[in-house]
């Protein structure tokens, strides 16, 4: 109920939020352990991570909007991914101007700092965390939230990569590389991703209706090959984890880390909740706002970071801070949102 505390919330289903958060980091754990035992090797990375991205999950997309029975209506697949992009581009700019006004006052005294902040507050986990929750809490929102981290991935590689360009002096010379080419390179690593082609093929497909022509024996192949890319994607992300707590510098972090869990984890969580209270009707969707509005930053500007020779100090103290935190936030903002939203 809305007016009860959501402290007050049921018992059991708060046992139920906390356990389920709890198995998805225990298998990070686990690759975390798989590390630092040197069974997941660095070698290793790079072809699971093209396994899972190029493969796998395509598979687990195809599998669940192929099989959605509750997605009747394609007119209304462009909602998430609207949303998906809008809130995360209104993330980047909130925490750019976050960085720009507040950050000298806690440390971020350079463009490169103040970037990579804003860069990394900016935007929450959107995929190995929230999906595995959504797949136990909220099953019949799987689906909305593929779509809408469609919205989200076309922000990070526009807006978010805006944002980050704009501290390396390294870039090529107007005349020497088109705009065209310019903006095409930005744009290039959402629109030709095995994910989002994934989305759009399985879409297409509910569209006319082929997916009853699909044979049983092809739909039960994606279907197991769909059911690996969670927990592949969780071990990699432990494992690169450990990486990065090895190569983090903690010294002077604190006012940084203070500013980064105050606008992700608190202001945040507030806006997005705000916003699937007065904006959305539709409980599915209501429900993926609530389990991204609960998430820390997400791991990948970390790489995006240290691609575009950004300030990667900056990057690994808020994403490893909130990321830590999480294990205790991302239940209370799941719990206060189940609240909030009546869902």
């Amino acid at each position: 109920m809305r007016g009860s505390s959501p402290m007050l919330m049921d018992p059991e289903a708060f046992a139920v939020i906390i356990s389920s958060v709890l198995g998805v980091f225990l298998v990070m754990g686990v690759g975390a352990l798989c590390r630092i035992q040197h069974w997941l090797t660095h070698q290793a990375d790079v072809s699971l991570a093209k396994l899972t991205a190029k493969v796998l999950l395509p598979c687990l997309f195809l599998d669940r909007i192929l099989g959605d029975s509750t997605l009747d209506s394609l007119a209304s697949a462009w909602l998430p991914p609207l949303l998906g992009f809008t809130i995360t581009t209104f993330g980047f700019l909130a925490a750019w101007y976050v960085a720009k006004t507040i950050g000298p006052y806690v440390g971020l005294k350079t463009d490169a700092q103040q970037r990579a902040f804003a860069l990394c507050a900016g935007i929450c986990n959107y995929g190995y965390i929230p999906l595995p929750l959504a797949q136990i809490t909220y099953p019949n929102a799987e689906v909305e939230m593929i779509l809408h981290n469609v919205g989200v991935d076309i922000s990070l590689w526009s807006v978010g990569v805006a944002i980050v360009t704009g501290s390396n002096g390294k870039k090529r010379p107007k005349d020497q590389q088109s705009a065209w080419r310019r903006n095409w390179e930005r744009v290039s690593p959402v629109a030709t991703s095995a994910p989002l082609i994934a989305v759009i093929v399985a879409l297409s497909i509910r569209a006319t209706g082929a997916e009853t022509l699909i044979p049983t024996s092809v739909m039960r192949s994606v279907g197991l090959l769909a059911s690996s890319s969670i927990p592949l994607g969780l071990l990699l992300s432990g494992a690169i984890l450990v990486d990065f707590l090895r190569a983090a510098d903690w010294s002077g972090s604190a006012p940084v880390i203070g500013l980064a869990v105050g606008f992700r984890q608190l202001f945040m969580p507030i806006v997005m909740l705000g916003i699937a209270s007065v904006t959305v009707t539709a409980t599915d969707l209501k429900q993926v706002l609530l389990l991204e509005a609960a998430m820390p930053s997400a791991v990948f500007p970390i790489v995006l970071t240290r691609l575009y020779e950004g300030d990667t100090a900056t990057a690994l103290r808020v994403v490893l801070s909130t990321s830590l935190l999480g294990i205790v936030l991302i239940p209370v903002w799941m719990a206060i949102g189940a609240w909030w939203l009546a869902v």
